[in-house]
């Protein structure tokens, strides 16, 4: 048994994003997981500029761009009618995006997470929860681990087991999603980010580490071929054309039927961030920047009650108020996107989730954590 303020489940993007900044805030944390965050995960990689804002104030935008993720300058939209490309507006000080990959992205911020004082600790997983008399979430356990807490942080995903054993409602729920594939290839010209838009399908080409670019389609669910390439060349021959320059460089991977729900994101002793709170459909590409704004306004709320200058259930349902309002119109989009519209419908959505990711990002660079500098550099990570 060890005590800590705060123990969070789950050390990927919303996780170790969470433990790093309430560590910079002098709090004592413990950040586990079952498997090391330098670890492959099923993702679309794209960053959007609220994630890229929360990178930036934490210090840690330079230190990605460091690792060779290649700054993506350029949207270019394809449709039956012709191509148009345009640049990125700079915001909110942003003038470029990134897509890293995860096991670069995940392991970064753990490793940050580290050198500002969380514990972290891999191969351990957690079964539930823990509770004192009156209910209230007061640690975690499992096989060999038993943590103690003053809060419990569920950033353990689509599947969390702290949502189901804190019992979180489901505060919203939309009918599932469509199907998603994606895959590697190496050798693809890029000069940004891509979209190809079609009838019944959306797909893209995010370029990555190492002369890498992630490809990927999203299409109905139940639409019948798994095999990617079948897909691409049924609804983006453009994009199937393309591929025959290059090299598929790793298996296919995705999701077949994507939930969309909103989860009660506090109670008594415990929170939940990123897709363990809220999970849409990966065509708006907005996982990772979810995790982001989460973990970014959870641990100002948190470090008010933990230093006692704010009430519980003030701050946690003010977070959950922020969350909530902050995915909306994003949330409202997904899922109309995920219907698949025709064409100009399909465009009309996406300038619409521009519009929202925009006032997103505006908001959280208005509310984000000043007090949570940069990490300190030279501490390696350690894994228990």
């Amino acid at each position: 048994m060890t005590t800590h303020d705060v123990v969070v489940v789950g050390a990927r993007a919303a996780g170790s994003a969470v433990a790093g900044l309430l560590a910079r805030l002098g709090h004592d944390v413990a950040v586990v997981d079952r498997a090391d965050p330098r670890g492959d995960t099923v993702s679309t990689h794209h960053i959007s500029r609220t994630g890229m804002v929360a990178l930036h104030r934490w210090g840690l935008l330079d230190e990605l761009r460091a690792t060779g993720a290649p700054e993506l300058r350029e949207l270019t939209f394809h449709r039956p009618e012709g191509t148009v490309t345009r640049p990125l507006r700079p915001s909110q000080g942003i003038d470029h995006l990134l897509a890293p990959r995860r096991y670069v992205l995940d392991g970064l911020l753990a490793e940050a997470a580290v050198r500002s004082g969380a514990r972290l600790r891999t191969g351990l997983t957690v079964a539930g929860v823990r509770r004192d008399g009156s209910g209230r979430v007061t640690g975690v356990h499992g096989p060999g681990v038993e943590l103690s807490a003053r809060f419990v942080v569920g950033a353990d995903g689509l599947h969390s087991r702290i949502a189901r054993s804190v019992g979180a409602a489901m505060v919203g729920r939309r009918p599932d999603g469509g199907q998603s594939r994606y895959a590697y290839y190496a050798g693809l010209s890029r000069s940004g980010i891509e979209f190809f838009l079609t009838d019944g399908a959306l797909a893209g080409i995010f370029p990555t580490h190492d002369g890498e670019a992630c490809v990927w389609i999203c299409t109905p669910a139940g639409t019948g071929d798994r095999d990617l390439d079948a897909l691409v060349r049924r609804f983006a021959p453009g994009l199937a054309r393309r591929l025959r320059d290059g090299r598929r460089t790793s298996p296919v991977s995705g999701m077949m039927r994507s939930p969309n729900h909103l989860r009660a994101a506090w109670g008594a002793g415990w929170a939940l961030i990123g897709d363990a709170g809220f999970h849409r459909d990966p065509i708006s590409a907005h996982g990772i920047s979810d995790a982001f704004r989460d973990a970014d306004i959870l641990a100002g709320h948190l470090d008010a009650v933990l230093r006692g200058r704010a009430d519980e259930r003030a701050a946690l349902g003010a977070f959950q108020q922020y969350r909530d309002a902050a995915v909306a119109d994003i949330f409202d989009v997904t899922c109309a996107l995920g219907t698949f519209p025709p064409v100009t419908g399909l465009a009309d959505l996406m300038r619409r989730l521009g519009r929202a990711v925009d006032t997103e990002a505006a908001a959280l660079a208005a509310a984000g954590n000043p007090e949570a500098a940069a990490p300190a550099a030279g501490t390696e990570m350690e894994n228990s």
